[in-house]
């Protein structure tokens, strides 16, 4: 059984689409009892890194999550859901993450004629030594972004996909053992999202 982390945070709904559209069953957690319940974790959303762990502190999630990543239980994180597993943010200075991965969360540098957000479809060069959940994507796939943010992995080999925003190129996700985290949105990727989801739902089947 698959669970979702419900932590008050925006898009869950286009989470719960997209698994509905591949007909994978789930659970919504919002208190670490229901973690019991199921084998892999779903933590989507977007927001701000403070409030998001400001409301996983205030439904006692912190430790679980920390204690699951660190049994390398099965995870997909996205977009906010990457950025927690980060020991910080630029953010929020002094707010800490779950601190799974060395490193913190940076914001895109405002001198270099960016558009802040980065809003839209890009690519997402895969160079991961493990690509069976990129199976069927190719090299080079693209995917739906939207953030200020992003992590700065301080291990380059946790790095699964890196992407081009003008002169910036930035870890777009990472994958560690059975953790795989990204700051695009597959549930809003059409036909690659719902492929990558799809092969994270079949692997921990």
């Amino acid at each position: 059984m698959l669970g979702v982390i419900d932590y008050g945070g925006g898009n869950i709904q286009s989470v719960r689409n997209a698994l509905a559209a591949m007909e994978a069953d789930f659970l919504e957690i919002n208190s670490p009892q229901r973690l019991s319940d199921v084998s892999a974790l779903v933590f989507p959303g977007q927001g701000a890194f403070g409030d998001s762990m400001a409301a996983l502190h205030e439904r006692g999630l912190v430790e679980p999550l920390r204690k699951w990543l660190r049994a390398d239980r099965p995870f997909f994180g996205i977009c906010i859901g990457y950025q927690v597993l980060f020991e910080s943010s630029e953010e929020q200075p002094g707010v800490e993450g779950l601190g799974i991965f060395p490193g913190r969360v940076v914001r895109f540098p405002s001198d270099q004629g960016l558009k802040i957000p980065h809003m839209g479809w890009n690519h997402a060069r895969i160079v991961a030594d493990d690509v069976r959940l990129w199976d069927g994507l190719g090299t080079d796939p693209y995917f739906y972004f939207v953030h200020s943010y992003h992590p700065a992995p301080a291990q380059r080999a946790i790095i699964a996909t890196t992407t081009t925003y003008g002169p910036v190129e930035f870890a777009s996700s990472i994958q560690c053992g059975q953790v795989l985290a990204t700051q695009f949105h597959p549930e809003k990727s059409q036909e690659n999202g719902l492929r990558l989801l799809g092969n994270f739902v079949s692997h921990h089947r």
